[in-house]
């Protein structure tokens, strides 16, 4: 913005002006031309004078303006809409530069000192920066209290090029002067701003994109600790500063141009930091404890009991982080997003609730398809189609089949269809499409098959058996809902994705080539002259074909094609090879120089780097999948509540619905749901308590009476009863009763509570 390598001064454009002395010739009263150059100030002199920040060098400047009818505002005096006075702040040392002070002394005497702290660059890289901007970049707090009593616009919106997110040298802050505060990590300025009394900022304002000064903190976010640290800081610090000053604003319902409030742009882009912390702020001050999305709700020892708040959390609303996170393929980190409570819980609660029982009908309506579609497709008729129907009980069987199968795969396609507007990216096919993808491919076979078969063609049954393998090879979607088997099925999807299909790229390079090559030198076989048979695949003896029918099943194929040749440099890949399968070729030194060759670089070397980097990939994803699986596993138990009509959606949803009371004469009604948690380094000091009594929040907890009347009950009738969860307060009170105290005996509390889970 300011440096002496690049020119600042724009061309100047021919302009028409007044000469003022122009009867001083006339009457003889000419000044000499070396005074008035000297008395004369211009851009250039000025710049110069406040780049060193020398008051001695502006000595005149107020009587040469008052006496030429200028001002400091005027366009003359501005390059690119830079004017001296952004010129002087941006050439500050230590913090000062005398010379500000002395052009707004002169700029109020000369009556335009609005115009002048309030001009800004009007060129597209930095347009919109005004002196506030600069003053707060070069963190000085002196010139920004003084601007701002000279009237600095503190709404002003730097909106230049160098100021929006994009691939080069930028600096997104959110564009306003109190958002550049909060990202530069400034907590001093931000007070005033907020707390002057010459003119305050609105903290909802916001940018071209809609953020406010919040929104531009999580952009700003980037994951590593100390700006996670700062980043955190500053949010809480301008939260509740609002909340005291303006205790009805809600800046966290605020929404952007996109439709996302703080935490569901966090949620958007990864910031798993400030996410983290979002969700688990609580505020132990009375006045700003609304504030909080967690509450503590009752403590005993170390195992504490909190209530987290789900607005903007819980799926069951539109547009909600949990379905930002799953289904957002871009989130490079979502997978670890959902590890954080209370989303790792609510997911598990919602699978035991609904979704296992759900998946488990699906897998049993799948198996039920897999077994009429393998049924129909081995009792099939032959010849050529399509077949009459005949009226028979068999026939009425096959047609109902074949209906049944024809729907499933048209359901199929449509899933296929909803996949592609989701476009996931290569990187997260394992994730979001890889099941999807071959459901798909699936459903394009049967009806390639089916489009064949109504047109009477045989090829169908080709499309058919290929669409048969691939409906039992999908199958292994549904192990998801076990957790052995799905990890399993996560290291597949990964080995298929990365290992295989590199060494199936490689390896089918090397196979084209070296046939190619062995096709080339190998020899047409000469037959006996009274025998007139043409080899097989042969046209007239000459040149070489693919893949032509035989007419003679006794001769032999002739290994001039090139199908033949490629199989069996394959056999080699396998072991199976030989390396004298034909006596056909012209130079024996080169022919088993090509073989050699080609068993070198597939057998031994590319078979062995596939399960080298297979291990690798087996060492590698033991750490991600699981994280990998629990995605899979909340994309389908999201997919299987979006099925579910509202009514049921509704009864089946998690959390309480609890009263908070965390304002003054006030009732704080919120969705709620309830988290046991252990923490050995954290005790009950300084908490804000809901309830008292460890406990309290439980509803499974049974009156006396209540247990008495179950003891009470036949043996058969507990049985059928499903078991009641044990809370952690009543093994609190086994362990105790065994003497065995949780600071005493962590191991033995910790597995108590982890065989409850």
């Amino acid at each position: 913005m300011d440096s002496d390598y690049q020119d600042e001064l724009e061309e100047a454009a021919p302009k028409i002006r007044f000469n003022l002395n122009f009867d001083k010739e006339v009457r003889c009263l000419e000044e000499n031309k070396e005074d008035r150059v000297s008395k004369r100030f211009d851009i250039k002199r000025l710049f110069e004078a406040v780049s060193t920040g020398d008051v001695m060098k502006l000595e005149g400047l107020h009587q040469y303006l008052h006496q030429s009818m200028k001002k400091l505002s005027n366009t003359e005096y501005q390059s690119y809409g830079k004017n001296v006075l952004l010129k002087a702040l941006l050439n500050l040392r230590k913090g000062r530069n005398n010379t500000i002070e002395y052009l707004l002394d002169i700029s109020e005497k000369m009556g335009d000192i609005k115009e002048f702290v309030n001009a800004a660059y009007t060129d597209s890289y930095y347009k919109g920066q005004t002196a506030l901007h600069i003053a707060i970049e070069r963190r000085s707090i002196y010139f920004v209290e003084l601007l701002i009593k000279k009237g600095a616009n503190v709404q002003a919106k730097a909106c230049g090029k160098f100021f929006q997110a994009h691939d080069g040298p930028s600096f997104y802050f959110g564009e306003l002067p109190l958002s550049l505060a909060a990202c530069t990590n400034q907590p001093e300025v931000v007070d005033f701003l907020l707390e002057n009394d010459y003119q305050r900022v609105d903290v909802r304002e916001s940018d071209s994109l809609g953020n406010m000064v919040l929104h531009a903190l999580v952009v700003l976010a980037d994951n590593t600790p100390e700006n996670t640290d700062f980043i955190t800081s500053m949010y809480d610090h301008i939260l509740t500063t609002t909340a005291r000053l303006h205790p009805k604003w809600r800046l966290e319902d605020i929404e952007n141009n996109q439709g996302l409030t703080t935490i569901k742009l966090a949620a958007k882009t990864g910031k798993i930091g400030l996410f983290k912390h979002m969700m688990h702020r609580e505020f132990q001050e009375r006045e700003t404890r609304h504030l909080s999305r967690k509450f503590t709700e009752w403590v005993y020892g170390p195992v504490h009991s909190s209530l987290y708040d789900l607005a903007s959390l819980d799926s069951y609303e539109k547009n909600s982080v949990m379905e930002i996170i799953v289904y957002s393929s871009d989130i490079p980190n979502r997978h670890e997003m959902l590890q954080i409570e209370p989303l790792n819980r609510l997911l598990e609660e919602k699978w035991d609730k609904f979704a296992a029982r759900m998946f488990f009908l699906n897998f049993l309506v799948y198996l039920v398809y897999l077994s009429v579609f393998t049924a129909v497709a081995y009792n099939r008729k032959k010849g050529t189609p399509p077949f009459t129907l005949e009226h028979t009980r068999q026939e009425y069987l096959r047609l109902a089949g074949q209906l049944f199968i024809t729907v499933g795969a048209c359901y199929f396609f449509i899933r296929g269809v909803y996949l592609k507007r989701k476009r996931p990216s290569l990187d997260t096919l394992l994730i979001d499409g890889y099941s999807e993808i071959l459901f798909f491919l699936q459903a394009i076979f049967f009806l390639a098959s089916l489009v064949l078969y109504c047109c009477g063609r045989e090829e169908y049954l080709g499309f058919l058996v290929l669409c048969l393998a691939l409906s039992w090879v999908n199958l292994l979607y549904f192990s998801r809902g076990y957790r052995h088997m799905g990890i399993y099925s996560v290291m597949i999807q990964k080995m298929i994705l990365s290992d295989i299909l590199r060494f199936l790229f490689v390896y089918v390079t090397f196979l084209f080539g070296f046939s190619a090559a062995v096709v080339t030198l190998l020899m047409e076989p000469e037959l006996p002259a009274n025998n007139t048979a043409q080899p097989i695949n042969s046209t007239d003896g000459k040149g070489r074909t693919l893949f032509l029918p035989t007419e003679d099943s006794c001769i032999k194929p002739t290994f001039r094609n090139i199908s033949h040749t490629i199989m069996e440099l394959f056999k080699f890949t396998i072991g199976m090879g030989d390396l004298e399968f034909t006596e056909g070729y012209q130079y024996k030194e080169v022919f088993y120089m090509l073989l050699i060759s080609y068993i070198v670089l597939t057998y031994i070397l590319l078979l062995n780097m596939l399960i080298a980097l297979m291990s690798l990939t087996v060492e590698k994803m033991s750490l991600e999948s699981t994280s990998i699986w629990k995605l899979q596993r909340a994309i389908t138990i999201l997919d299987l509540e979006r099925s579910l009509p509202r009514c049921l959606r509704r009864r089946l949803r998690s959390g309480v619905d609890k009263d908070l009371g965390t304002r003054a004469g006030e009732k704080d009604r919120r969705w709620c749901f309830r988290v046991e948690e252990v923490n050995w380094n954290k005790w009950n000091t300084n908490l804000g308590i809901i309830n008292e009594d460890p406990g309290s929040g439980d509803t499974a907890r049974l009156s006396p009476s209540h247990s008495s009347r179950t003891l009470g009950k036949g043996i058969d009738t507990v049985v059928r009863k499903r078991p009641r969860r044990v809370s952690v307060s009543e093994i609190l009170e086994q362990v105790l009763c065994q003497k065995s105290p949780p600071c005493q005996n962590p191991p033995l509390l910790i597995s108590l509570i982890l065989s409850q889970e």
